[in-house]
């Protein structure tokens, strides 16, 4: 009995001393940040970006990435069964790819015999190790169609994985617009890549000859939905000899508003939708200081930052203007090109628009102005506030702002206080991480650092939302 009291004594100082007040300051509790939910994204392949004329092997890059074509060709005769102007004609190998992507949960294939060619059938592996192995997945499919047809197979694995559609058979079949549907990020680069500048630091020799921009009928129209400007010009800049650091280029491809005392544009705008990304245009490299600027300008050349430790960064991409030669070649006057930090050009910025090609891929079209400001940042040969014997000021800061919204008509009045806009605004150095989400500022943010008015075109209570709002997705 006397231990039982003891017991309970013991137990009721505890309780005593646990209602007492502790003026111990407590630690501030974390609010606990659920992550978005992994969004569904919907990729398709549909082979119109690459060329290949012969059966003969070769890693041939497309949109999504690098295929190996092995008995294969990309195909656009008469006889061959396409959803638009090609598709793959496979005879007696496959096709393969050479990269992973994540998050599939499922293949869609459309396909047809080629032509006149007896039936035949084929099989479609998967690889879970990165090539090493493929397994088959699903059944033989028996090719007797003459019009595309589309066969779809459930994917079910937490693996990155990788396809090949092997054939069966010496007659020939169609494959085209093969679509990977899955959720989270699907870990690829989608849009022909922009390669790293060649030629930044060794090239000294003679310029390139100045050139002008020949426009055909893929440039964007002048005014009204898909145009350049359509969401406002933000520095109000003329064409005018006056406003030689305000000075409004249109090169039909994108607008920039251009400054004769940093060697620069301020800023680029333009637009984008799969019609800019879908042809077969390849990377033209073909730098040129652009002809149609004033006398009194100073002329930026080829090879102006020739040993400089910084990339010709482009502003308006060259994987955004692929619909023919001439888009591509607008691209590389330098009057679109910074420069630029080769990490932070080829690395943080060259993911950001690949992943809003993506989004275009996806369905959606994307109105883009990218800029810089401010004076110094730092290359692969260290620090630097000018280049090119002082002719050329480097920004220290590269900013974007997309606003991307569903294809579609009527695009302002379609632009809501939902909208998505995407604003980034990063250092000019050399060890920006490749992640450029990190870097997500506001429209407004942007705006104080500039002095301009974006998105202007929009009603102010619109803006107000948007350019307030910092994306998290």
């Amino acid at each position: 009995m006397k231990i039982r009291k003891l017991l309970i004594f013991s137990a009721l100082l505890l309780v005593i001393a646990s209602c007492k007040k502790d003026n111990t300051p407590q630690q501030p509790i974390d609010p606990i940040v659920i992550p978005p939910a992994p969004k569904p994204y919907t990729i398709v392949e549909g082979f119109e970006t690459g060329s290949k004329g012969g059966y003969a092997i070769l890693d041939v890059q497309l949109n999504t990435g690098i295929w190996s074509f092995n008995d294969a060709l990309i195909g656009n005769l008469a006889a061959d069964v396409k959803a638009d102007t090609k598709a793959v004609r496979l005879r007696t190998g496959d096709i393969t790819m050479k990269f992973d992507i994540k998050g599939v949960e499922q293949i869609s294939i459309k396909h047809a015999k080629y032509g006149n060619d007896a039936a035949s059938t084929w099989q479609l592996m998967m690889s879970v190790d990165s090539g090493k192995t493929f397994t088959q997945l699903g059944a033989d499919i028996a090719e007797n169609n003459t019009t595309l047809v589309t066969d779809s197979f459930k994917v079910v694995t937490t693996k990155p994985v990788r396809f090949r559609i092997q054939k069966t058979g010496t007659t020939r079949i169609n494959l085209d617009d093969i679509t990977f549907k899955g959720t989270g990020d699907a870990g690829i680069i989608v849009g022909l890549p922009d390669t790293t500048d060649p030629d930044t630091t060794t090239n000294t020799g003679t310029p390139a000859a100045d050139r002008g921009v020949t426009v055909g009928p893929d440039a964007p129209p002048a005014t009204g939905d898909n145009s350049n400007l359509l969401f406002g010009n933000p520095s109000n800049a003329q064409p005018a000899v006056v406003m030689a650091d305000n000075y409004l280029i249109d090169q039909s491809y994108y607008t920039e508003s251009y400054s004769s005392t940093r060697g620069t544009p301020n800023w680029v705008s333009w637009h984008l939708d799969a019609t800019n990304i879908t042809n077969a245009a390849p990377r033209v490299d073909n730098f040129a200081g652009f002809i149609g600027l004033p006398n009194t300008f100073y002329q930026v050349e080829s090879n102006s930052f020739s040993g400089s430790g910084f990339d010709r960064g482009h502003n308006c991409p060259s994987a955004d203007r692929t619909s023919s030669a001439n888009a591509n070649a607008a691209t590389f006057l330098m009057t679109n090109m910074i420069p630029q930090a080769p990490q932070n050009n080829q690395q943080t910025w060259a993911n950001m628009e690949n992943y809003l090609r993506e989004q275009v891929v996806a369905g959606n079209e994307v109105y883009i102005v990218m800029g810089n400001y401010g004076m110094g940042g730092t290359g692969s040969k260290g620090a630097a506030n000018k280049i090119n014997n002082d002719h050329i000021i480097v920004p220290s800061n590269v900013w974007k702002v997309a606003v991307i919204v569903p294809k579609g008509d009527g695009d302002i009045s379609r632009i809501t206080t939902s909208t998505r806009v995407i604003a980034v605004n990063t250092p000019n150095i050399n060890t920006t991480n490749s992640d450029w989400r990190q870097y997500r500022v506001t429209v407004r943010d942007i705006e104080t650092a500039t002095g301009y008015n974006l998105l202007s075109n929009l009603p102010q209570n619109i803006q107000d939302a948007v350019e307030t709002k910092k994306d998290n997705l």
